[in-house]
């Protein structure tokens, strides 16, 4: 479990491609004075991933088939930057919300408005997944928590503050550059368990 604020910005280091998984090696020294350990799980442009090695300062993950066609994982370059999270500890402050670390699908930056040390994205949701998206409510851009300003059909608008410009690897991106969504889980669990108890309705009690 995550809370959608970034730790730290990793640099990819090398990428070791097969036919069907990819192991990144990425440079980043634990900020917290905790090495990393073989195992944990690590938020990577939110994607939850597990550390299969580890040094003093870089770690490597393995992304499989179904994680590389669902996320953005599989466009990244060597020299490239990710936004990085630790899982959470049981009685840390949660100050994001509750990110899983399984992407729900892609968006695509349609628009991009600098004010300076802030920046609001316009981002075009994959199809569906705007469904579970309010304005006011979260969403998760590359691991990074953000609230929804607006959602205008497939549209989802978000700011970024001072903090999350210098914190993370969004303010590099621009128009058209593709991101990792997450959704509110609370939502999908809503609709699944709204959908199970109108099944046992009979026609005329719905």
């Amino acid at each position: 479990m995550f809370t959608g604020l970034i730790e730290a910005v990793g640099v990819i280091a090398s990428i070791q491609k097969t036919s069907n998984q990819v192991i990144f090696t990425i440079d980043s020294t634990p900020t917290d004075n905790e090495p990393y350990a073989l195992g944990e799980s690590i938020a990577v442009n939110g994607v939850c991933l597990t550390v299969t090695e580890f040094g003093p300062t870089h770690f490597k993950v393995l992304a499989g088939a179904e994680t590389l066609e669902r996320t953005t994982l599989g466009r990244l370059q060597h020299g490239g930057r990710v936004n990085l999270e630790r899982a959470m500890r049981v009685g840390d402050r949660f100050g994001g919300h509750m990110v899983s670390g399984h992407v729900d699908g892609i968006g695509r930056i349609a628009a991009k408005r600098d004010f300076g040390a802030n920046l609001e994205f316009d981002i075009r949701a994959e199809s569906g997944l705007a469904h579970y998206c309010v304005t006011k409510g979260s969403i998760t851009v590359n691991g990074i928590s953000l609230t929804l300003n607006k959602v205008v059909g497939p549209i989802l608008s978000v700011a970024l503050i001072p903090h999350t410009v210098s914190a993370t690897t969004l303010a590099a991106m621009g128009v058209g550059d593709l991101v990792n969504l997450e959704v509110d889980m609370i939502a999908k669990y809503v609709e699944k368990y709204v959908e199970k108890y109108a099944e046992k309705l009979l026609p005329g009690d719905r």
